[in-house]
Order: C-alpha cells, then structure tokens, then sequence
C-alpha cells in the first residue's frame, strides 16, 4: 500500500520558477503564452496550497528581461519572496540561488521556466551531476521554437530528467480527493485555470449533489 518514493508529494521537493519574465516570453515560440501563463498559474498555485518550498529566480530584471509574470507575482509577491536576480544564464551557477535551493533541503527538485534549452537545461544537468532527482514541467517552459524546447527536453530526459506536466504535478501532490484540507482550494484552482477538465469540476459540482 506504500506509494512509489518516485512520487512527488509536498514534502519530498522544492520548486524552482526560473526567468517566467516578459523578455524572456516575448521570444517563446513553443508554446502559446496564454496556454503557459495558465500553467504557470496552476503550478504556483498548486505549491503554494500545499506549501511546496518555492525559489522565484529572475535574469537581469530591472535591466533587460523585466518583471515576472503576473502569474507568478499573485501566487508569489516580489515583496514576500525575495526573488533572486541573476546574471548567470545558469541558475546553479549563481551563488544565491545555489544556496537558496540547497538549503531546502529537498532532493528532489521540480524546475520550469523560460527557455528550456537554456535556463532550465543548465540547473537540471547541473543538479543532476550533484546526485539531485530532478523533474522538469515541460508545459510549464517554452523556447524559441519547437525544435530548440523538444530538442531540450529530450536532452534532458536521456540524462535523467523526469517531464511531468502542470496538471500531473498538482494531481500528484493532491493523490487522493479524501484529502479534504486541500480539495476544496485545488479544485478552486483548476475551475478557474483547468481549462476543460475546471469546467468539468464546475459542472460537477453543481449538478451532481453531495
């Protein structure tokens, strides 16, 4: 009866938002920005409901890549999180960030972000190399184009990187619907950024009658 200790839960990780900046998306080809912010959305979402250590990273904010995504700022306030800005491309290498991530604690690490054959292949590798299990949101990043994100995250995956998806990641922290100190708040979140499956909640809700 023992779930897999390949399972995420909320405990076992900590997430890591990397560079979900307007610079950043005006360039992302790979995915709709409208389909990724409503991914994003769920994902800091669905850490802050179940209190998920989260790490807001920026690239050169103030001098080129600009502010977060609201997404991110209504989930994660600038003023509460102490967003941490960088210069390096890779965010293992930046010292702040290093210390931020290893300080949870957490084994396995959860990344998404902007580009994926970029800011997202550099920390993954890297904390691959460091013994960390590392599972990257492939809906929740974008690149270029098509080829520079499929190209990524099959690098990724052939090194030992787990794709998962925004949707997996919230139902895999919830695991069961008798969870009731978190079913109302998740299904709250995905009426509002699931999509069909949001409408599919709502519509239940309301003509099926507990």
């Amino acid at each position: 009866m023992k779930p897999s200790p390949d399972l995420l839960s909320p405990e076992n990780h900590a997430l890591v938002l990397i560079d979900f900046e307007g610079q950043m998306a005006f360039a992302t080809k790979s995915i709709s920005i409208t389909e990724l912010r409503t991914n994003v959305a769920i994902i800091c979402g669905a850490s802050k409901i179940f209190n998920v250590p989260t790490i807001v990273t920026t690239v050169a904010e103030e001098s080129f890549s600009g502010p977060v995504f609201p997404e991110v700022e209504a989930f994660y306030p600038q003023a509460t999180s102490n967003y941490i800005d960088r210069t390096s491309m890779n965010t293992w290498e930046d010292g702040p960030a290093y210390q931020a991530i290893t300080a949870t604690g957490k084994k396995k690490l959860v990344l998404a972000g902007l580009w994926t054959g970029v800011c997202i292949v550099g920390p993954a590798l890297s904390a691959l190399s460091e013994g960390f299990d590392v599972f990257v949101i492939t809906d929740a990043c974008g690149d270029v184009s098509n080829e520079a994100h499929e190209r990524a995250i099959q690098r990724m995956v052939h090194a030992g990187v787990k794709p998962v998806t925004s949707v997996q990641y919230i139902l895999e922290l919830q695991r069961d619907w008798a969870r009731t100190e978190t079913y109302e708040p998740v299904t709250t979140l995905m009426k509002k950024y699931g999509a069909g499956y949001g409408i599919g909640i709502q519509y239940a809700h309301k003509m099926i009658k507990h």
